[in-house]
């Protein structure tokens, strides 16, 4: 997972849990959107339709979910100055290898949104993210040859 350089826990964080989910997703996406910066430095110009599209993808979703929290009178994670990324990224290999992971764990968080939702506009917005992740995943692992493409349950350990 992209982590922050300085993990401190935040007291914004909420204390009920479908907001807490939705807190940690935003955070998630934060680091998956500096990741794709990585990815984009390193990827070949045949997959740059790929690394904009989730890069547009994943601001879309951070920004839906941080105006769900500002609905709730919550506040949204902030951005870290800098990301640990969790492979070392020197080559187009490494840059579809960390899009993957970034999707896959993109999908936990959207999955644990679905997990705690309790108002049903919250499950369809975690859905549509958990399924975007899992489509963006196989399509990098399509790039990296990987067969299959696809997960049975995506954000899961299944």
């Amino acid at each position: 997972m992209t982590s922050p350089t300085s993990a401190a826990p935040s007291e914004d964080r909420p204390d009920d849990a479908a907001d807490a989910a939705l807190y940690d997703a935003v955070a998630v996406e934060h680091g998956v959107i500096y990741g794709y910066g990585v990815v984009s430095a390193h990827a070949t110009p045949d997959v740059n339709y790929l690394v904009s599209a989730a890069l547009a993808g994943h601001r879309d979703l951070r920004e839906e979910a941080i105006a769900k929290l500002t609905a709730r009178n919550l506040a949204a994670p902030l951005p870290a100055s800098g990301y640990r990324m969790p492979i070392d990224v020197a080559s187009p290999s490494d840059a579809a290898k960390l899009a993957v992971r970034m999707e896959e764990d993109s999908a936990v968080a959207w999955r644990a949104v679905l997990e705690q939702a309790k108002a049903g506009d919250d499950r369809k917005f975690a859905v549509t993210a958990l399924t975007q992740c899992a489509v963006t995943a196989a399509q990098w692992r399509e790039v990296l040859g990987i067969v299959p493409s696809t997960v049975a349950f995506p954000g899961g350990t299944e």
